[in-house]
C-alpha cells in the first residue's frame, strides 16, 4: 500500500500542470477528471468570477458509511509565482525544484494525499466515512476562493487543511486574524529646486510615521509590517504623493484592534504635521481561530498520526489559510502540517516519506 514510486508519480503529475494564482483551469479540469472517475459526487460554484480565475471551487463527495458524521477535507489548488513550467529533481530521499521555480507542494502535497487515498479505498472497496473534498482557487492572493465557497454545499461541520508548511503530525489549533492597511498620504507638489518650502513632501510624511510606528515582532500574539512605499515622481518635484500598505496580524482580536489603531495615529500625527492630509483603509482580511487541544476534531488527528508512527504535536501559526474563513463561517478546522519546507521560494522541497505518510494519514483518517 502507498508504495512510495506511486505517490511520486502522482506528485510529480500534479505539480507539472501550471496552476498560479488566476490560471487554475488545467488542473483545475484535471481534477474534475479524476474525480468524476473515482466516482464522486461533484459540483462546482462561479467563484472565479469574482476573482480574475479561469477556474471555480470544487465540491467532491464520496459517499460511505452514513452512520458516522461526515468528514470535510480542503486544499488550494493555486500556487505563488513563479509556478510555470516546474522541473524537479530527486535525489537522497528529496524532491525539490531546479531551482528557476517554486516547487508546487504548496499545496499540492495535501492534494496527492487525498487523492492516493480516496483511490486506494475505492479500489479496494474498504469500508470509509462519507467524506468531502473541497479544493479552492485564489488562496494565495488572500484566501479568496473560501472566501466565496457557497457554504451551503459543505456536507460536515468539522474540516481537515492540509496546507501548513513542517513535517506530518503538526497541527494548527490557532492561527492570528489579519488586517490590511493602506494610506494614501496627499502633499503639495512644488519644484524641487525653485521653491521646495511651498511643497509638502508626501515622502516625508509616510517616513515620519513609519519612524514612529511599532513594527515587526510587536509580542509574541502579534505582529505588524509595511510592505510597500510607492511614491512616483521626478527627483526635480516634491512628491505630492504616495502609498503606503502593510499589514497587522495577531492571535488576540484586542491587539489587532490596538495595533491598527497604533499605525493608524501615526499616519494622522505626521500628516498633521506636515500639513498634509491621508486617507486611511482598513481591511479586515480574516478572523483568528482558536480550538481547544482536547476537542475531538483534535484528538482524532492525534490518533491517526499515532496510529501510522508519526509523533503528532499541536501548536499555532503565524500565518493565514483557508481554515480561518472555514472557522469564521463556523466550520471548526484545523491545520495540518503537509511536509513543505521553504514554501513560496525556489528552494521549496519535501521529502518523500512526509509525501507517503501524509497520504498514509489520510487514509487512515477516512477508512472505518
Amino acid at each position: 500500500m502507498f508504495l512510495e514510486d506511486v505517490v511520486i508519480k502522482r506528485f510529480l503529475k500534479h505539480i507539472k500542470i501550471d496552476s498560479e494564482t488566476g490560471n487554475e483551469k488545467e488542473f483545475y479540469e484535471m481534477l474534475l477528471e479524476e474525480l468524476k472517475e473515482l466516482g464522486a459526487e461533484v459540483s462546482v460554484d462561479d467563484a472565479g468570477k469574482s476573482n480574475h480565475s479561469n477556474a471555480n471551487n470544487i465540491y467532491a463527495t464520496f459517499r460511505g458509511n452514513e452512520e458516522n458524521e461526515p468528514l470535510v477535507f480542503s486544499c488550494h489548488m493555486d500556487t505563488v509565482k513563479p509556478g510555470k513550467n516546474i522541473e524537479t529533481v530527486i535525489e537522497n530521499g528529496i524532491i525539490r525544484s531546479k531551482g528557476e521555480t517554486i516547487l508546487g507542494s504548496d499545496d499540492k502535497s495535501g492534494i496527492t494525499a487525498l487523492m492516493g487515498s480516496i483511490e486506494e479505498i475505492i479500489k479496494n472497496n474498504e469500508n470509509h466515512l462519507t467524506v468531502q473534498f473541497i479544493f479552492t482557487i485564489s488562496e494565495e492572493n488572500g484566501l479568496n476562493g473560501s472566501k466565496s465557497l457557497d457554504y451551503t454545499k459543505i456536507i460536515g461541520n468539522k474540516c481537515l487543511v492540509l496546507d501548513s508548511s513542517g513535517p506530518i503530525g503538526k497541527i494548527i489549533t490557532k492561527a492570528p486574524a489579519q488586517n490590511k492597511i493602506t494610506a494614501i498620504i496627499k502633499g503639495r507638489s512644488a519644484h524641487a529646486g525653485l521653491t521646495p518650502e511651498k511643497g509638502i513632501s508626501a515622502i516625508m510624511v509616510g517616513t515620519e510615521a513609519i519612524s514612529n510606528m511599532k513594527l515587526l515582532r510587536i509580542d509574541e500574539d502579534t505582529t505588524a509590517n509595511i510592505g510597500v512605499f510607492e511614491a512616483k515622481g521626478a527627483t526635480n518635484i516634491v512628491s505630492e504623493n504616495a502609498t503606503i500598505v502593510g499589514e497587522i496580524r495577531s492571535l488576540e482580536q484586542y491587539k489587532i484592534e490596538m495595533q491598527t489603531k497604533h499605525m493608524q495615529v501615526c499616519f494622522e500625527e505626521a500628516a498633521h504635521k506636515f500639513g498634509a492630509s491621508v486617507n486611511i483603509e482598513v481591511e479586515k482580511m480574516y478572523d483568528a481561530f482558536n480550538i481547544d487541544e482536547n476537542d475531538k476534531i483534535v484528538q482524532f488527528v492525534i490518533k491517526h498520526c499515532e496510529r501510522i508512527g508519526v509523533k503528532p504535536f499541536v501548536t499555532s501559526s503565524g500565518g493565514g489559510s483557508d481554515a480561518n474563513i472555514y472557522n469564521s463561517k463556523g466550520f471548526k478546522s484545523l491545520n495540518l502540517g503537509c511536509g513543505v519546507n521553504n514554501a513560496h521560494s525556489t528552494e521549496e522541497y519535501i521529502e518523500i516519506k512526509d509525501l507517503v505518510d501524509l497520504t498514509k494519514l489520510v487514509y487512515y483518517m477516512i477508512k472505518i
